[in-house]
């Protein structure tokens, strides 16, 4: 089993959350997030005054899935997520142990 870790911009949620869906992802967590990379902030004008931005509004998706379905997640939330700017975000695969369902008590693949 893998976990995906992945970073977008946040107007992109919807158009990866379908194209997971599309092939064959049940289930995603999604949680609002705030960061930089190379692009490092902004400044912006604020009634007459300047400011940074040193973090900038991103969302993460969490999923974990089995093994044969990584590819084509990865693939998935590449393509919805890219618009060929800086900041689209990352994709981080991590090895997961175990899962357990607690509702049912199910492990491993069957608890995903």
């Amino acid at each position: 089993m893998k976990k995906i870790e992945a970073i977008i911009k946040p107007f992109k949620l919807d158009e990866v959350k379908e194209a997971l869906q599309e092939v064959g992802l049940q289930g995603i967590t999604v949680l609002e997030a705030k960061g930089f990379g190379r692009q490092k902030g902004h400044t912006e004008l604020y009634r007459g005054a300047e400011y940074v931005v040193d973090f900038l509004p991103k969302v993460k998706i969490e999923i974990v899935l089995a093994d044969e379905m990584l590819d084509r997640a990865i693939e998935a939330i590449t393509k919805a997520a890219q618009t060929g700017r800086i900041g689209d975000g990352k994709i981080f695969v991590s090895s997961i142990e175990g899962v357990i369902r607690i509702r049912t008590g199910e492990t491993g693949a069957d608890a995903i």
